[in-house]
């Protein structure tokens, strides 16, 4: 069972979080509790929640996080809701110096998850929602059945990533519905035809090649107007639960399962700058306030184990906190803007300091309004990338090994941007819901030079399959050639287009 924290570890809390808000942090009420290395397992494999819906994948989950930290391979030292007000959960076994550095990175979180921009749409009561998410799908269960509906649920999370991550953030303006008109039709003024006064002078000012052209115009409209959907929409999840043929209960689990992809979205969208606002906080308030000198080396040897490097993959932890203490000191020291870039005289550069202070307001600034594409996008420069010796690597066949392909920082910059966008996932785009006149689905990989991956492509399409009730298609590229992938509820077909 969860416990409350113990009065000393209150005391403490509310010491952590006023020194936070005395340094400018601006957090949602936090409760903690305590939980040991069993129960925050099986918390984490709920992704943070106490009540998830019943599905296999959870057990799973606790299963390979229980045996991953009985090896030894991993410890989870904390775990925060975006929820107000905020939720955090601390290992019981953990030493007080280890709670202290905990309670400083949960500030940072809870006060990324309360001001950053991608956070904004999320539902700040998703304890509740996912409460009660977890009665609707069981009272299904218990109409339906546990196979029905758990194989509907298999489906739906197959395809959780195919939603449009940043629709959330695009205000559309909404489209003026014809209210009809009084005036009769004019041929000219539909075609676009320039107007004239004299009837001779209509094959000079109105050629006929020129008719065509509108012609031809006002008929592509036409088509793209009766085209369903008229744009390509990229919220494929969104798309099936409002055309697809399905039951109400189907319609409903897969809104509710849409709901949490796209409260989990901003998460993924937001880990380097997250957990390294996080980490900058936990340094910044451990090392100036909370910590007293009997724990700097046990403080040290936790924080060297969150930010350790790895050759093979970035530690968001470490490159996020990297990248603001670089912003600070830059923005501190005037080391921006046009004056800054156009000087090439590096013994001057390595001098500068215009002494400007601007860097705690610029880290705060950054923090609300970025992404991790664009944080990494602007402020990853060639300076940063030299000073901490990035690289990108490739496996070498012929040496059955790993090894450095290149420290060039257009390319390393270019892959890391890679990883992040669209989190590294295909961008798939539902093209027509009635294709050939057949009422079946379309879909379009938009290639940016990764092939879609055969076996994964194979499953989604049986998936989408089962939820449409017809064939599916996918449009995509291989090997410079335009392919069409389809499944059709006997086999999958492969085809040029």
């Amino acid at each position: 069972m969860p416990r409350k924290l113990p009065p000393e570890m209150l005391d403490m809390q509310r010491q952590i979080e006023a020194y936070a808000r005395a340094a400018g942090l601006d957090m949602f009420d936090c409760y903690y509790e305590m939980l040991d290395f069993d129960e925050i397992n099986m918390v984490a494999s709920y992704m943070g929640f106490p009540v998830r819906y019943p599905h296999w994948k959870w057990g799973m989950e606790y299963e390979r996080m229980s045996r991953s930290y009985e090896y030894g391979l991993h410890k989870i030292y904390e775990m925060v809701i975006n929820n107000d007000p905020c939720y955090a959960y601390l290992l019981e076994s953990n030493a007080m110096t280890d709670q202290k550095m905990v309670m400083c990175h949960v500030c940072g979180h809870n006060d990324f998850f309360k001001n950053n921009f991608t956070f904004q749409h999320t539902n700040r009561k998703m304890i509740d929602e996912m409460a009660n998410h977890a009665t609707r799908i069981r009272r299904y269960i218990d109409w339906y059945g546990v196979e029905v509906v758990e194989t509907f649920v298999d489906r739906c999370l197959s395809i959780d990533n195919l939603i449009d991550f940043n629709s959330p953030y695009i205000k559309r303006k909404r489209k003026e519905e014809d209210r009809g008109t009084t005036q009769p039709p004019d041929k000219k003024r539909d075609l676009g035809l320039l107007p004239t006064s004299r009837e001779y002078m209509e094959r000079y000012i109105n050629p006929d090649d020129f008719v065509a052209a509108q012609k031809k115009r006002l008929e592509d409209e036409a088509k793209k107007q009766k085209r369903f959907p008229v744009e390509p929409e990229r919220d494929v999840m969104g798309f099936l639960m409002s055309h697809a043929p399905l039951e109400p209960w189907q319609v409903d689990v897969l809104d509710m399962l849409r709901e949490e992809a796209y409260y989990f979205a901003p998460q993924g969208m937001t880990k380097i700058m997250n957990e390294g606002w996080a980490s900058y906080w936990h340094a910044k308030l451990m090392t100036e306030k909370a910590m007293d000198s009997s724990e700097v080396i046990d403080f040290a040897d936790k924080h060297s184990g969150v930010t350790a490097t790895s050759p093979q993959n970035i530690n968001p932890y470490k490159l996020g906190l990297e990248l603001y203490r670089d912003i600070e000191d830059r923005w501190n020291k005037g080391r921006f803007g046009k004056e800054w870039n156009e000087c090439d005289d590096m013994a001057e550069r390595r001098r500068w300091d215009k002494q400007l202070g601007l860097g705690r307001d610029k880290i705060f600034q950054v923090r609300q309004i970025y992404s991790d594409v664009t944080f990494i996008d602007e402020f990853f420069t060639i300076d940063f990338c030299r000073e901490h010796g990035f690289f990108s690597y490739e496996y070498d066949r012929k040496r059955k090994q790993w090894i450095i392909d290149s420290r060039d920082f257009d390319t390393i910059k270019t892959k890391i941007l890679q990883q992040l966008t669209n989190f590294g996932h295909p961008v798939i785009r539902v093209i027509d819901g009635n294709y050939e006149n057949r009422a079946e689905l379309l879909l379009e990989h938009t290639h940016d030079g990764v092939d879609l991956d055969a076996g994964y492509a194979q499953d989604t399409l049986r998936n989408l399959h089962a939820i449409w009730s017809r064939s599916v298609h996918i449009l995509t590229a291989q090997d410079q050639r335009r392919l069409m992938l389809s499944f059709d509820g006997s086999g999958f077909h492969e085809r040029s287009v």
